[in-house]
């Protein structure tokens, strides 16, 4: 089918009468150009129905209207709407009348509005219902945030999505693909038709002699899956080190050789086996997953999908050391897998956060019953083709799913998946308290532990960090294991790295992956994914930081700043090892060094203004650490400097003053902690193997800030990306006079903007005053970021002024 972005000069409003006897569109109504995130122009105030879980943004009720001039084919033609994702409820009218719905807010669906349109012009109206709080458990955002897609074609036709490429077998010499082929003939006659299939590479060289060609007769109305074997000489195989696509087209023909319809895409070759001895294989070598999960928000865009954000952030997840997205909890969009595809990077795509036994008073298990198997039809059809995807989760701690009912639901989530893709495994990131919630007083009596637990999910949680081990191995979550396992490929293990070993003894055959795991745990689950072939990887909570479940991750010194008592106006999770604007925090570091990916140690100072007070924190939390060197009025004051470093021993020097040597890397947990005097200076950290330097690294105390620096951020993105929308990133530092970043300083900052529109301004401030939305934010250890939306070929300029009368520009050809 032809592909047409119908994402522009959309009439945009909230609220509306949908009784009204006439659908007019008020005088008040914006145009807008989707991708639209409707929610994160939305006040975040203290009093929402949606609290922290949202970053204390409500929904609405949203319509969105845009004119179609359509003139038919005298032959007949289908005309489908495309959209990847409208959060949520959504009702597709076409001249008044109803034409589809869909109330998942992640999923990608087609609706047909062939038999809706007439010749000249046509509305197309979306009504969305997020108006109903709570609904989600994080940032969801709302209206139609990913993009819509006009697809047409005439009536014998490739279905869309109707092309599903396979691998059978591959090695370096040679690899088998099976490709299927929807095909329709609708019209009212059989028809002689002809299949030509090629396969290429970027390079555009044909990847074998010749195309495939199959010469077959379609009955009136028949519909047919036609398959091909291709037989691809000397392919370059997909992974993540190595991220190889090649391209297919598939072309229908009449008997003289006129074109009818043709479908086009890209697709890895590549093989997936996994067991409990081998572990994961791809391509037959061992793979380890260093993963990240992520939620959909792209920090100061909100939710609004923008193809040239996704790659940005599956960039900079690579860059940081993972090889491995889990996204959580609900199907990835399309604009994120391509970036996956094309930068190398695993996927472990999540259907939903709940079935049946709700999260929240409005969320999908309101239609989960009626709606999984034609949701699960819908993600495979998006996933197929695209490499990067090697399982899918069935759900994310689902409380029932090792009751007798649930149990069984998972087997019929399981095999439906089989059925839809034999290629792919089936997994679920199953947390052992959740699903044995039941027998939460059990567990808790027999580890003789005192306090009422009343069943609320934080109480329990803040006392579960102490015992989690002994919690997790109890024999009560043993058995609730057994059932929730059992039609798996993969047991996901939330929280439950202590099951790992003797899970692996008492269960010869069952594969684990960390599905989710605390981001301070990550030296002791690393040593035991190495060691342990059945685990196959570790996913941290999380990678990328993201607006709603306030707090979690804000470490405290008294109650409501932060953790699970975080009050408004806390809005972010604050427990990723990215920030919200992309840039890495400590825990980021951290990570790579236990991953073995860094030889540098890295240096970061605990809050000097708490010496000796005591951090509240949730188990997502290392420290209130950051790397600087630079606390005016703490000379001569205590200071706890953490040093990550994977070397025999770490040495600490202060203005050339050694502070002594201490054991690093595996033996020291990967963190050593020096005691220091404060005073300016440059602070040194120098890695040590068997005597020898391999490494080293500093901070240096910087001077008052004088300046606002303003720089455009270069994306390692290749040109050849033609992205729906051109987005500039630039980062904003308040320097010192030798042109320094300083941390210790931020001010609020206004910004006009000439040449392009401004999409988001901010920080990675969690609790930010100021909308993302508006020309002014406060600095968050000395930055913060502008995305703009290049609109044309004019000149951009930037200019920033702070509080105090600091001053930035930069100018953009």
């Amino acid at each position: 089918m032809k592909r047409k972005l119908f994402n522009d000069n959309w009439k945009f409003w909230k609220g509306g009468d949908a009784f009204s006897l006439i659908w007019n569109v008020p005088d008040n109504a914006e145009t807008v150009t989707l991708p639209h995130d409707a929610m994160i122009h939305e006040k975040a105030y203290e009093g929402s129905p949606n609290s922290g879980m949202t970053g204390y943004r409500d929904g609405n009720y949203y319509t969105y209207v845009k004119m179609l001039d359509y003139m038919p084919l005298a032959e007949g033609e289908n005309v489908i709407l495309r959209f990847e994702g409208i959060y949520k409820d959504a009702f597709v009218f076409v001249n008044g009348e109803f034409a589809g719905k869909e109330h998942n807010g992640y999923t990608t669906f087609d609706v047909d509005i062939s038999d809706h349109l007439r010749q000249g012009s046509n509305e197309i109206r979306v009504q969305v219902h997020n108006g109903d709080m709570p609904n989600s458990r994080w940032y969801s955002g709302g209206g139609i945030y990913r993009d819509v897609y006009l697809l047409t074609s005439g009536k014998t036709y490739i279905e869309p999505n109707g092309v599903r490429i396979l691998t059978e077998s591959a090695d370096d010499t040679a690899a088998v693909l099976l490709v299927k082929s929807h095909i329709h003939n609708d019209i009212t006659t059989l028809r002689k038709l002809v299949i030509k299939t090629k396969i290429y590479s970027d390079d555009n060289n044909v990847s074998f002699s010749d195309c495939t060609s199959l010469k077959m007769i379609l009955m009136t109305g028949e519909d047919r899956v036609v398959t091909q074997r291709i037989i691809v000489d000397n392919p370059i195989l997909w992974s993540d080190e190595r991220p190889q696509l090649y391209n297919y087209e598939v072309n229908i023909c009449d008997e003289d050789g006129n074109e009818l319809d043709k479908e086009s895409g890209r697709f890895g070759i590549r093989t997936l086996s996994v067991d409990a001895r081998k572990g994961l294989r791809v391509n037959g070598k061992t793979v380890k997953l260093r993963g990240a999960c992520i939620h959909h928000d792209n920090g100061l865009l909100g939710a609004a999908t923008y193809e040239m954000a996704e790659y940005r952030r599956v960039y900079k997840l690579k860059e940081a050391g993972f090889n491995a997205i889990r996204m959580s909890h609900h199907p990835m969009s399309p604009a994120i897998l391509r970036a996956c595809d094309e930068i190398g990077m695993y996927v472990m795509d999540e259907f939903t956060d709940m079935w049946n036994h709700g999260k929240g008073l409005y969320d999908y298990s309101t239609s989960f019953d009626d709606a999984w198997r034609d949701d699960l039809k819908k993600m495979v059809a998006k996933d197929f083709n695209h490499p990067s995807v090697i399982m899918y989760s069935i759900g994310n701690e689902i409380p029932e799913i090792g009751l007798p009912h649930g149990s069984r639901i998972a087997y019929e989530m399981s095999t439906y998946l089989h059925e839809l893709d034999e290629s792919r495994y089936t997994t679920s990131g199953i947390n052992g308290v959740f699903a044995a919630s039941d027998h939460i007083g059990e567990i808790m009596a027999d580890l003789k532990k005192d306090g009422k637990i009343d069943g609320n999910v934080n109480d329990f949680m803040s006392i579960m960090g102490d015992y989690m081990d002994e919690i997790v191995c109890h024999k009560s979550i043993t058995n609730v294991l057994e059932y929730a396992t059992a039609s798996l490929d993969i047991a996901g293990y939330n929280y439950m790295t202590a099951r790992y070993e003797i899970d692996g003894k008492r269960y010869p055959n069952r594969v684990i992956v960390g599905s989710e795991t605390y981001p301070p745990e990550i030296a002791v689950n690393w040593k035991k994914v190495k060691r342990l072939d059945h685990v196959i990887g570790d996913f941290t909570w999380t990678g990328w930081d993201y607006i709603g479940e306030a707090g979690v991750g804000i470490p405290a010194y008294k109650w409501g700043e932060g953790g699970f008592g975080a009050s408004y106006p806390c809005q972010l999770a604050y427990c990723a090892d990215l920030d919200i604007t992309g840039f890495r925090r400590p825990a980021s570091y951290f990570r790579e060094i236990v991953f073995g990916l860094r030889k540098d140690p890295f240096i970061t100072v605990q809050n000097p203004s708490h010496y000796g007070d005591k951090v509240i924190k949730t188990p997502w939390v290392i420290s209130d650490s950051l790397p600087s060197w630079t606390y005016p009025g703490f000379e001569q004051k205590h200071v706890i400097v953490e040093v990550y470093a994977s070397s025999d021993e770490v040495e600490l020097v202060l203005n050339g003053n050694s502070l002594g040597k201490k054991k690093s890397g595996d033996q020291a947990g990967y963190i050593t902690e020096f005691e220091a005097i404060y005073e300016p200076g440059e602070l040194v950290a120098i890695n040590y193997k068997n005597g020898k330097e391999i490494g080293r690294s500093c901070l240096k105390t910087t001077g008052s800030a004088t300046d606002i620096y303003i720089e455009e951020e270069k994306l390692r993105i290749p040109e050849k990306n033609n992205f729906n929308a051109k987005l500039i990133y630039l980062n904003m530092s308040l320097i010192d006079e030798k042109g320094e970043l300083v941390l210790s300083e931020d001010e609020e900052v206004k910004i006009s903007c000439s040449g392009a529109t401004v999409l988001g301004f901010g920080s990675a401030d969690p609790k930010p005053r100021h909308n993302y939305d508006e020309m002014v934010t406060d600095t968050f250890g000395g930055r913060a970021q502008i995305i703009i939306l290049k609109n044309s070929d004019d000149k951009i300029t930037v200019k920033a002024r702070s509080s105090s009368g600091k001053t930035g520009e930069i100018i953009l050809p």
